[in-house]
């Protein structure tokens, strides 16, 4: 386990601030132009998560969760006038779209959580064993 310096807090702190920000712009722009901003969105989501595992491990990623969390509830209320970024009853353009948002953040978080832990790690590899020379039948 990765021991909590202040160094790791800063890291897990910076990257719930970048949650906060990807959670916002894939939540206005996953509706724009369909279906592209909603892949854009979670493309975004998912190297976001992929790069902060890497970069400062699961505290950070921790963070990056909760950003991204926080910030896809809190503009899935209603506002102040009555918008929504969400909707859920949109019969118009598409019923899926907000839908698939969520569902989408949720399962791209997962995945960057699921990436094999060989993915990340730095120690060198001890080099491969050289092949065996090919054997000319005759025996």
């Amino acid at each position: 386990m990765q021991p909590l310096t202040p160094q790791t807090l800063v890291r897990a702190l910076l990257s719930f601030v970048l949650g906060l920000l990807i959670g916002a712009l894939g939540t206005v722009v996953h509706r724009g132009a369909m279906p592209w901003g909603l892949l854009a969105g979670l493309a975004l989501v998912l190297a976001a998560s992929v790069m902060v595992r890497a970069w400062a491990g699961w505290p950070a990623y921790v963070g990056l969760v909760g950003g991204v969390f926080l910030a896809v509830v809190v503009l899935a209320r209603t506002g102040p006038g009555g918008d929504v970024l969400l909707p859920g009853g949109d019969r118009v353009n598409a019923p899926w779209l907000g839908l698939a948002w969520l569902g989408g953040v949720v399962v791209a978080l997962a995945l960057g959580a699921l990436a094999p832990r060989r993915w990340f790690d730095d120690t060198p590899r001890a080099p491969a064993a050289p092949a065996a020379p090919p054997s000319d039948g005759a025996a």
